[in-house]
């Protein structure tokens, strides 16, 4: 399997350091790329694939939820995939965005009762997700969604984040 080529950009101060977060990044989504490639049979390119990832705040990621998706409110995460994929086909050289938002991921943690870092974890695991194609639109989709979710965070030594819930479409 080839690498990930991880591209931070931090946008608002009250994250960690940019290493901190490469290095969360890296651990988190090499492991989730490893998983899909064992485990899902999904093809990785040669060459590194690229992603960028995006730590904001709640006002910038506000302003991104209503351009894209006609919801002016704040959210966790965002992804946009640089190119319509479907759960196991080859990717191209570029996966896409992931943006996450600082205040929403706090906030949620604490309701969570869940550390910010392994909530943090959980996000860039469904936001990558989301970059090869898995959805959560309909009650299915969102299944096989959060049980990949679960094994792979259970890869990382995280709880199953939706353990007594139903399916969130």
């Amino acid at each position: 399997m080839s690498e990930l080529d991880i591209q931070i950009s931090v946008e608002d101060g009250g994250w960690p350091a940019e290493e901190v977060l490469a290095s969360l990044s890296g651990r988190v989504l090499g492991a989730a790329a490893e998983y899909l490639a064992r485990e899902e049979d999904q093809p990785f390119p040669e060459m590194a694939t690229e992603l960028s990832l995006v730590f904001t705040n709640d006002v910038s990621i506000q302003e991104i939820n209503a351009e894209w998706r006609d919801q002016d409110k704040p959210t966790n995460v965002l992804s946009f995939p640089a190119f319509p994929l479907t759960p196991g086909i080859m990717p191209g050289p570029m996966l896409g965005d992931i943006v996450v938002a600082r205040e929403t991921v706090e906030r949620e943690a604490v309701d969570l009762d869940k550390t910010f870092d392994d909530h943090l974890t959980h996000l860039l695991v469904h936001g990558f997700l989301h970059l090869f194609g898995y959805d959560h639109m309909e009650k299915d989709e969102a299944e096989e969604m959060e049980a990949l979710e679960t094994r792979i965070l259970a890869g990382l030594g995280l709880s199953d984040p939706y353990a007594g819930q139903d399916p969130i479409v």
